[in-house]
């Protein structure tokens, strides 16, 4: 009994976790199998159309040859003008120990050619075949390898695609006779063009993964032929690790060439090693050289329609939005120029922190300039967008601060949307100030309120969950708060940083996001490195005076103009500074209202 409630148990927490899995992951469930089914189909269509009987190839006989096996015929044929021979079912078209004849050839050709005559234990084994493949697609798109979080569907969507285009090609390749050699197919197999698509749109891990899936796939579309699996194998790899570096788009036309020298390298070491001519097969290597060439070039064509479909942040996409002569930046500069100096200098500490831990430099360095776009529509509300002395806060509760401050970032993620960012670039938008307390406001409002709920002074996004939103976060906290600090020697900027970074470790604001000890040592040190250069030290300029001292040298007026001079300005400048003084008042109290009225 107890045996079986163990069993029953077991049954019953696997079917959980199953059902668990289908209701987290139906997208990709349901992507793989209509990927599978349509798999199928074309294998259905090889093998049906292909010479095979009874899993034995018509190419392995011939008359007069002592057969090795009994074929019968499991339905009747009748006979036709071009294979004028009858077929009857039962029949023993060849038998074992015997000979075969010329009527038998004649007939097992017919049987070959005839469509009623599928071999379908090859196509059983292909249809185990690519469940095991479906199996080996769930593994490399788990957790395991993309810890972070699941690869989006966007990007399988995308690999099932090309994965369908290089399965058909192969299997429709094989059927001209100009490619019926293995080496010849390779020319039709377009492995690198995709690979190369897939290294750039969506990183060279999804890469690797993709290449190793298709090269499977090739085996088994080109008959189990080696050297069709070992080169789009081998080419694949090489794709990927091409355009790993790549920063401009003309740079794929080098690429392109690198391409179609190592495509005709690798078929010239395979036919080296399975003995085969270098000479007779000179057709399959120009094939291989202009599939490599054109590859590249094919993918620089595609690159941009596809880049503006997925809308993924890939290489050429993140450098198009590092250009701050964008209608943004530009807008950003204009209106809140305190933010935009922020922004750039955020940038500069996030891309050396990146640099230093392997991390992506570039989507940070973007994710910086964009991560404070909320702040657009109330620049003033922001400390750096502030003139000395003025602080639009001490006027209006902190509750209501609270409100403005936090909301820069939903602003901020719907201006991202708006403008069509990238997903990734969204995420560090929302998550670069993850759920902590605005301690300023909480302060104030404690001050007033000693039962104040921190909950109502925090902010309302979730902590980071990539490197990158961890190390723009981290570069933001540290930027803002070192231009508070006075005498920004080295040794003091250490021991701030330090504690600013140990301070988001203590309210729990970087576990979601795979840094570790050592990587937030290096992300210190590049911080300290670049703002110490920042905040350096110059020498006093000869007979250099204080500006606000009544030493400084001014243009000398004549004495009648002096006075009149001086009388008009102080007159000018008090009604403009009441002038300012109501206007500033007024226009105050109507965006708190305005605010208010939002909140409600």
């Amino acid at each position: 009994m107890k045996k079986d409630e163990n069993t029953q148990t077991f049954f019953s927490v696997l079917t959980g976790a199953f059902s668990k899995y289908l209701k987290k992951n139906y997208p990709m469930v349901v992507l793989t199998l209509v990927t599978f089914l349509i798999t199928v189909a074309l294998v259905f269509v090889k093998i049906s159309t292909s010479s095979t009987v009874s899993s034995f190839n018509i190419n392995d006989y011939e008359i007069g040859q002592i057969s090795d096996v009994t074929i019968k015929a499991v339905k009747s044929l009748p006979s036709d003008y071009e294979n004028p021979v009858e077929v009857l079912a039962g029949e023993k078209v060849i038998r074992k120990g015997f000979p075969i004849t010329e009527e038998g050839y004649a007939k097992l050709k017919k049987m070959s050619e005839s469509a009623v005559y599928v071999d379908y234990r090859a196509f059983a084994n292909s249809v185990i075949y690519h469940i095991l493949m479906c199996a080996l697609f769930f593994v490399c798109c788990s957790k395991i390898y993309f810890k972070a979080k699941m690869i989006e569907f966007k990007e399988l969507v995308t690999e099932c695609c090309f994965y369908i285009i290089i399965f058909s090609s192969v299997i429709f390749g094989s059927k001209s006779i100009y490619f019926a050699s293995p080496y010849a197919i390779c020319a039709v197999i377009p492995s690198s063009v995709c690979v190369f698509l897939v290294a750039i749109l969506f990183g060279q891990l999804n890469a690797v993964f993709f290449s190793l899936i298709i090269s499977l796939s090739v085996l088994n579309a080109s008959s189990y032929q080696i050297v069709p699996f070992l080169f789009v194998l081998s080419t694949s790899f090489a794709s990927a690790r091409l355009v790993r570096k790549i920063n401009r788009r003309t740079d794929m036309v080098l690429v392109s060439v690198l391409q179609s020298l190592l495509n005709v390298v690798f078929l010239m070491i395979f036919k080296i090693i399975f003995s085969d001519s270098l000479y007779d097969g000179l057709g399959a290597i120009v094939g291989v050289a202009l599939n490599g060439f054109f590859s590249g070039i094919l993918c620089l064509g595609l690159l941009t329609p596809l880049e503006l479909l997925l809308n993924s942040a890939s290489l050429f996409r993140l450098m198009d939005l590092s250009d701050l002569n964008n209608p943004t930046m530009k807008k950003m500069l204009v209106t809140a120029s305190g933010t935009y100096n922020h922004s750039l200098m955020v940038a500069s500490l996030a891309e050396a922190a990146c640099n230093e831990v392997g991390a992506n430099p570039l989507l940070a360095r973007v994710g910086a300039y964009y991560h404070d776009i909320g702040k657009l529509d109330n620049p003033e509300y922001f400390v750096e967008n502030q003139t000395a002395g003025e602080n639009i806060h001490t006027e209006i509760n902190p509750s209501l601060s609270v409100s403005i401050i936090r909301s820069h970032v939903k602003r901020g993620v719907e201006k991202a949307r708006a403008l069509r960012l990238p997903k990734h670039i969204i995420d560090i938008i929302s998550e670069h100030h993850g759920n902590q307390v605005i301690a300023y406001f909480y302060n104030e409002a404690k001050a007033i309120d000693p039962d104040a709920n921190p909950e109502d002074y925090s902010y309302t996004g979730n902590p980071p969950t990539t490197r990158e939103s961890a190390i723009v976060m981290l570069a933001d906290t540290v930027e803002a708060a070192c231009r508070s600090l006075e005498k920004p020697s080295v040794p003091r900027l250490e021991k701030f940083i330090t504690t600013l970074i140990y301070g988001k470790i203590e309210h729990k604001q970087l576990e979601n996001c795979n840094l570790t000890f050592r990587d937030i040592t290096k992300i210190h040190d590049a911080f300290v490195q670049i703002l110490a250069g920042y905040y350096h030290s110059r020498t006093k300029y000869p007979d250099q005076k204080d500006p606000d001292t009544n030493e400084v040298h001014q243009i000398p007026l004549p004495p009648q103009t002096q006075v009149q001079h001086q009388g008009n300005s102080d007159s000018a400048e008090k009604d403009k500074s009441v002038k300012e003084e109501k206007n500033s008042k007024k226009s105050l109290k109507d965006k708190a209202e305005k605010i208010i009225k939002e909140k409600k």
